[in-house]
């Protein structure tokens, strides 16, 4: 089953893949969710790299 996937955005695969999901088209809702779902996008967020030291009272 081939799906028109690459117009959607990630949140409509989702939705799609729950709204299958739920009508126990199980298959379908992997599909959806197998692309692009799976691959993890690389962290845009800048990490702590130093340590603060610990303030006591």
């Amino acid at each position: 089953m081939e799906h028109k996937t690459k117009e959607l955005n990630l949140w409509d695969r989702i939705m799609m893949a729950i709204t299958f999901a739920e009508a126990g088209e199980e298959k379908t809702a992997i599909e959806l969710l197998d692309n692009k779902t799976r691959e993890r996008r690389p962290e845009t967020r800048v990490r702590k790299t130093e340590q603060r030291p610990e303030l006591r009272v």
